[in-house]
């Protein structure tokens, strides 16, 4: 089989399209870099609907953890240390057991019991509560001046907070935030190897490469493939991100302009 026709075949098959049978000896190369590649897709979806409705939640949470009231403050408190307390493995694991008990309770929850939708719910909690904390500390570090001139200039309430604060907090808080994106996509390769399973084998990218390392007892081959795509995957997150941190201090003279540096976490 050529190497196009394994792409033809095997590029979409993370999401049920093409070849129905995995390949049972003789890999090649294209195999394991088109398969491990379809899984990518996954990883992806995870990943982007994640970040982009965490993002959201994680503001209110942020904004709700400063508040005065008490009613606001404990919950998003609570919310954060639950979430940022436990590890994802084990969210992951609880929630998969929830959900199916959810199911037989009413079909409304059936969704919840497969991965494209629970294992996305628990994405959004867990990256909410990380980014939360990061807005939070970010809000908290706005300069005093710049909320005395907002005050000078007879802005108060929503018109403060969407003029002057939330800007700022944005700038402060971008660089950590990429990080967090950056490592929520690798937290994507958790999704399969916890409680949610992967129907009729359309798993992600690490579902893949370990079918291969366990076929072939050779782990030094789809591994790096793995590691490939992720390195290729992190890129595009610094630049895209970088991009918006460039437009959020756009006002700054060049030399203040803080430039984004990757930091990994080697445990959450």
């Amino acid at each position: 089989m050529s190497c196009f026709q394994t792409v033809q075949d095997y590029a979409l098959r993370s999401l049920g399209y093409g070849e129905r049978l995995l390949p049972r000896s003789d890999f090649t190369l294209c195999e394991q870099f088109t398969l491990i590649g379809s899984g990518m897709i996954w990883n992806i979806y995870f990943g982007l609907l994640a970040v982009v409705t965490g993002f959201f939640f994680a503001n209110l949470l942020a904004v709700g953890k400063n508040a005065k009231s008490l009613w606001a403050r404990k919950p998003a408190e609570w919310f954060i240390f639950l979430f940022r307390g436990s590890p994802l493995f084990i969210q992951f694991f609880f929630a998969y057991f929830l959900f199916l008990s959810l199911k037989s309770v009413s079909s409304v929850f059936n969704p919840l019991s497969a991965a494209w939708a629970g294992a996305l719910v628990v994405l959004f909690l867990n990256t909410a509560a990380y980014s939360a904390e990061i807005f939070y500390g970010a809000l908290r570090s706005i300069p005093k001046g710049d909320i005395e001139a907002a005050d000078a200039y007879g802005l108060t309430g929503w018109s403060r907070f969407r003029k002057v604060m939330w800007p700022t907090m944005m700038r402060l808080a971008w660089p950590s935030y990429t990080n967090e994106a950056i490592f929520l996509f690798h937290a994507t390769t958790l999704v399969f190897v916890s409680g949610f399973p992967a129907w009729r084998q359309k798993g992600d990218a690490l579902y893949y490469a370990k079918y291969f390392a366990d076929k072939t007892f050779n782990p030094f081959v789809p591994y790096p493939i793995l590691a490939f795509y992720f390195i290729l995957l992190t890129l595009m997150v610094i630049s895209l991100f970088g991009v918006i941190n460039k437009r959020l201090n756009r006002h700054l003279p060049q030399g203040q302009r803080p430039k984004l540096k990757y930091r990994p976490n080697f445990m959450r």
